[in-house]
């Protein structure tokens, strides 16, 4: 297994820099499950572009800097959001159907924007988007699709974190065929996503394990900002909900949050109200649960005519109505679920990291865009950037051939079924990183969080050792690895910050200059 470039993961960010890399360079793209199977895939609000008459990237980029808290880097931010016309002219070009109005595109609204400025497809961008993308990928000459291959760890010419250090490929695992080999390439590129998983309710896919974040820190690369986990405010509560989240452009269109006897809460937390930034309103509806010891809280849209809902809000209404909840008729139950890391990889925009041969891109990089909080929808934004700048940065390079390591090496005879002690593990790390490291935290919380993730991480890497690969254990190594990187960065910020609120810290105001917290590899 020989290429140019190889691109673990298959979200958008990893379709965009395969797509401009085919066919000039020999593409491997990975995908730990099936090629469909991503964060982007499940995005419903749209990508945020300063489109409409009278908006601007100067504006765009004072709204997300207002969300970020004061650490998104300005260079960065301002570099991104005016590539964002471009993107979507793009993602038009390959195929992507976004929902048209007046003259153009229909541009909603969604919390911490000041005006209409999201692109969107209906309420279910992103399936529209990996849709288009991922067609193209299968049928592009020079991409060959590794689907159902987890990657291990990344194959380092020299010592992680000595200067002459390189990445020169990746160890995969085939999942299905219990085989794990050595792919060699000149450049590999990280587009793994983020870490959801680490919590145990989460909008995020079930292969959102932080595993490009930790193959990374393990690579000696730098990681800055992990204590700024997003917890979306209105993930749908219902036992079926299956990590289901109510997009935040129901609010921009005029949905309200209510406690169940239809008391209307926002405005005593926040001026903006509902469209307050995520991190505003997710810890106002933690507040709330936990000042009427509730469960949930409501969002009420049913104001709205229902033809204007199924127009809008398509997915949601059926998904709500397949579970017996008629959001034309009654409101809402919603409650914060972990939605999106906002640390990551220190890279800049073309993804370049630390580490010559590597990239990452996604959210699994750390740019500087989002800050201490991202602002809606420039998720996908930095994506198709990121993705396409990365390849872009690729191809002004000369392609140079890099031979494998070694053969492949068997993992164990067949797939091994999940083991019920890790899985046991896998739950422990998730309720008590909710309930230590979540909405809310505090400095004793943080301290029991250290006493039991520390511990988990190093049995994780002996047990790798002595049993060998299996997928299970290779998720939940890599989740107690991004567990510790995030407790240990949450306990060293001395503030509450954005997305990271400590009940024993003060908050941070412009008054009171921060800083970013980074952690260099061992």
């Amino acid at each position: 297994m020989e290429f140019d470039v190889i691109i673990i993961g298959s979200g958008l960010a990893g379709l965009a820099a395969a797509l401009e890399l085919a066919p000039r360079r020999r593409v491997a793209l990975v995908s730990k499950g099936a090629l469909a199977d991503s964060a982007s895939n499940r995005a419903q609000g749209g990508i945020a572009a300063p489109l409409a008459d009278g908006d601007s990237v100067e504006a765009h980029v004072r709204d997300t800097l207002v969300a970020g808290a004061g650490l998104c880097d300005l260079p960065a931010t301002r570099d991104i959001i005016a590539r964002a016309r471009g993107a979507i002219a793009w993602l038009q070009e390959h195929g992507v159907a976004f929902t048209g109005g007046r003259g153009g595109l229909h541009l909603t609204r969604e919390g911490g924007h000041g005006l209409r400025r999201i692109a969107h497809a209906a309420d279910a961008t992103g399936s529209a988007i990996v849709a288009a993308l991922g067609s193209r990928a299968r049928g592009r000459d020079g991409i060959v699709l590794l689907e159902h291959h987890c990657a291990v760890d990344l194959l380092l010419a020299g010592e992680p974190g000595t200067a002459g250090a390189a990445c020169r490929g990746v160890r995969l695992l085939d999942v299905r065929g219990g085989r794990a080999f050595d792919a060699a390439a000149a450049h590999v590129v990280l587009a793994t996503g983020g870490a959801g998983q680490v919590y145990r309710t989460t909008t995020a896919p079930a292969a959102a394990t932080g595993d490009g974040i930790a193959m990374a820190w393990r690579a000696g690369c730098q990681v800055a900002n992990m204590e700024f986990t997003q917890f979306h405010p209105t993930g749908l509560h219902h036992p079926q909900a299956g990590g289901f989240l109510i997009s935040e452009a129901v609010r921009g269109e005029g949905g309200l949050l209510r406690l169940p006897d239809g008391t209307r809460f926002m405005p005593a937390h926040d001026p903006r109200a509902e469209l307050a930034p995520r991190d505003i309103v997710a810890r106002a509806i933690q507040a709330e649960m936990a000042r009427h010891g509730l469960d949930c809280v409501h969002l009420d849209i049913s104001h709205q005519p229902r033809d204007f809902l199924q127009a809008h809000f398509p997915t949601i209404h059926a998904r709500c109505l397949a579970l017996g909840i008629d959001i034309a008729a009654m409101p809402i139950p919603v409650a914060p679920a972990a939605h999106y890391t906002c640390g990551g990889v220190v890279t800049d925009v073309a993804g370049r990291s630390g580490l010559p041969g590597l990239y990452v891109i996604g959210e699994a990089a750390c740019t500087g865009l989002h800050g201490a909080n991202r602002l809606a929808s420039n998720s996908l934004l930095e994506c198709a950037v990121m993705g396409r700048a990365a390849a872009q940065d690729i191809l002004r390079l000369a392609a140079t051939p890099v031979r494998a390591a070694g053969e492949g090496r068997p993992a164990a005879a067949a797939p091994r079924p999940a083991s019920p002690d890790l899985a046991r593990l896998r739950q422990d790390l998730r309720q008590l990183m909710s309930r230590d490291v979540g909405v809310v935290r505090s400095d004793a919380a943080l301290r029991r969080a250290a006493a039991f993730v520390g511990p988990l991480r190093a049995e994780m890497d002996a047990r790798l050792h002595r049993e060998g690969l299996s997928l299970d254990l290779l998720e939940l190594r890599n989740l107690a690895l991004v567990a510790d990187l995030i407790v240990r960065a949450a306990s060293e910020r001395g503030e509450s910050r954005g997305a990271h609120f400590n009940s024993d810290r003060r908050e941070w105001s412009e008054a009171r200059e921060g800083r970013a917290a980074s952690c260099a590899a061992p």
